[in-house]
This record gives C-alpha cells, structure tokens and sequence, in this order.
C-alpha cells in the first residue's frame, strides 16, 4: 500500500483546500474505530496519552516553548475568535489587516464594529513599490492587533513574519498570525517571529481532518483574553466533577470548553508524526521544487501567466496561473476529465501539490494545460 494512495486514483494538487490522508492516519483511524467499536470508553487514559502526543508533536512543530501553550481548536475561525472577543477593546481601537484574505480573517474582524473598534485593511493590489511588510507598519496609535495570514490562500503571497513581530512587540502590539497556508509546508517558528497567537486547522498542509486545528498562544498574550467559551474540560482541575467553583486552566487548555475531539486527535497525531518523521525544512525543500517544476512548464505555455509571485522569500506551496477567461473554463474543463483536482481562485487556477506528490503527475499536468490551450 503506497504511503498516499490517492496518487493511485488522481492527480491531487489543491493541498490549499482540503488535503487527502496518508495511510498511517487512515490507519489510526481504523484502529481508533475498532477499539471503541469493541471496547467502549475502555481505553481512554491510552486515547488522552495521544492527546498529549499531539500536543507535543505542534509544540516541535511551532517551537512553542511548552505543549501547554498548543490548545487543540474546532477550526481557525474559532481560534480568531477567541483573540477577537477575547482582548479588552475600548471604543476608537482597531486591527490592522488585509482585504484580500480569506474571508475568516475579516469577517471576524469586521464584526467588532458593534464595539466600536475599526478594522484597517492593506489593499495588496495597490502597494506600487512598497512591500507587504512596509505598509503594514503603517500603524497608529490605537492599532491593538496585527491580524494577517501567513501565506495568502489565491495567489500564495508568503509574508516575512520575524519583522512584523519585531514591530509588534517594540509597540506593545498584539501579533495574531493565521499559519493554515503555511504550517505543515513552511517552517514556522513563533519564538523567532514574535506571535502572540498563531493558529490552523488541519485539513490543508498538516495532511489531517477537518474539525480540529492547533492554536499556540503565549503565556502572557493568553493571560490577556478574556475568556468566552466555559466547560468541565477547560478548568486547571478538569478531573474533579464535585467542585462547586473553578479556575480556568494556566495552560492553553483554558480555550476548550468540553470533551475533545478524540477521532481528529488520532488523525492529526498520526499526520503530523508523518510530518515531524520527513522533517519540515525537507518538506518545503520537496514543495519548493515541485512548484518549480510547475511554474517552468507553465511559463513556457502561450498564453499562460503566472500570478503567484515566485521569488524566494515570497512563494509559498501554492501556484496560481491565468490563460485567459475562455482559456481558464478549457484547462478547469481538462482538469476534471483526467482527475487533475484544483482550485479556481483569484482570477485563475490554483495548483498546490505536497511533498509526496510524483513530479510525473506535475508534468502530466502541464501537458493537460497545453493540450487546453492548443484545442482553442
């Protein structure tokens, strides 16, 4: 059995979207399943020691500092909104951001207007000669929290994290990074970029389910949100059923409220053992690559332009080309016919293979895209 069977049945480059699960995971899985399935509940303590495996493993994988600083979250959008209900607002604050994210990432933002609170937005598209990095340091005094995504999920924009966080903390800044473009392809470490909060789901790169993502939080910024979710599992004695009052936990935990998501953990535990096994740094070396591959096969289409900015301390996992409205429909067209799964997003088609993915099916691809092209 191939570590990624779904190489046997398609070619599968949108890792930006929803990710296939390598066999160890679906194994875990399986196994999880037959144990509740034949023991119950019997077995728990073993499925809590995985738990704390999982946290263990996003603490190497972020350079978190700790495991208590990793909670385990139902998605991003919940992390963010934990920052976003959690931090002490007054009327006549605001976030700083950018209007072309994914829409969790203003939405959640834009919905403190109620509160008074403004969210800015750095139009990328507009920027001339300044870089990303520049104009959001254009902040003023009553910017509170930096709020962007690490990698933007149309084109693959990868930000410099480390001299954002800089100018965060120089300014007492809150620094909230959304890392679901990034973590599990890229190398992330929140000690060396500064972050307060970073937060993925872990459906995309991180190669798990959906319905559960990690959320680092620093000691000091997590002691800063007030807390909007409460429980029998987020108090720092989740085991005593008879108290009567209750502390919420010093660690991360104190962000989830009620029983976990044991089905995930096994999932995300077994993806990102498979993950830590390759090595990040080797895992980016592999996408980086692969998305050369597709970027030289492209360029050299008629037609074809590429809108993903390639440059090494910009490019990310994702490639994002255009041919042309009527050439774009032909190539999506193509791409269903020979079970090329993408994306169509920011103006064009969106590729994102993983490190596991055969250079074979890259350049199969590429001839699928000519083969479009040369029919108009």
């Amino acid at each position: 059995m191939p570590l990624f069977p779904v190489t046997q049945n398609c070619i599968y480059l949108n890792h930006a979207a929803v990710a296939p699960w390598p066999q160890p995971t679906g194994d875990a899985i399986q196994q999880f399943t037959q144990e509740n399935l034949v023991w119950g509940a019997t077995h728990y303590p073993k499925w809590l020691a995985t738990e704390q495996a999982l946290r263990e493993k996003a603490n190497i994988l972020l350079n978190a500092g700790s495991p208590d600083n990793i909670a385990l979250v139902k998605n991003t959008s919940e992390g963010l909104s934990f920052v976003a209900y959690g931090y002490p607002w007054q009327a006549g604050d605001n976030v700083v951001g950018i209007r072309q994210e994914f829409p969790s990432n203003c939405f959640i933002w834009q919905s403190l207007e109620y509160k008074g609170v403004e969210f800015r937005t750095l139009d990328l598209q507009t920027l001339g000669k300044s870089s990303p990095e520049q104009a959001l340091m254009a902040l003023c005094s009553r910017t509170r929290i930096l709020a962007i995504s690490a990698v933007q999920y149309t084109t693959g924009l990868r930000l410099s994290l480390p001299p954002l966080g800089e100018f965060c903390r120089k300014r007492g800044i809150l620094f909230c990074v959304d890392a679901i473009q990034q973590l599990g392809v890229i190398p992330v470490d929140v000690a060396k970029c500064q972050a307060d909060f970073v937060v993925a789901d872990g459906h995309k790169w991180l190669l798990g389910p959906e319905g559960l993502g990690i959320f680092y939080t620093s000691e000091a910024a997590r002691n800063s949100l007030r807390l909007t979710q409460y429980g029998w599992h987020m108090v720092e004695q989740s085991g005593d059923y008879q108290a009567e009052t209750f502390q919420p936990a010093a660690s991360a935990r104190r962000f989830e409220c009620g029983s976990p998501n044991m089905l995930g953990i096994h999932a995300l535990n077994a993806s990102l053992g498979l993950l830590l096994d390759v090595g990040i740094d080797n895992v980016w070396q592999q996408v980086s690559r692969k998305v050369e591959i597709l970027a030289e096969g492209l360029s050299a289409l008629p037609d074809v332009i590429l809108l993903s900015d390639l440059s090494a301390e910009r490019r990310s996992g994702i490639l994002t080309f255009s041919a042309g409205k009527e050439n774009n429909s032909r190539i999506w067209e193509a791409f269903q016919q020979h079970q090329v799964v993408a994306s169509e997003r920011g103006g064009g088609l969106r590729l994102s293979p993983h490190f596991y993915t055969p250079e074979a099916q890259l350049l199969e691809t590429v001839g699928i895209v000519a083969d479009a092209i040369a029919c108009y």
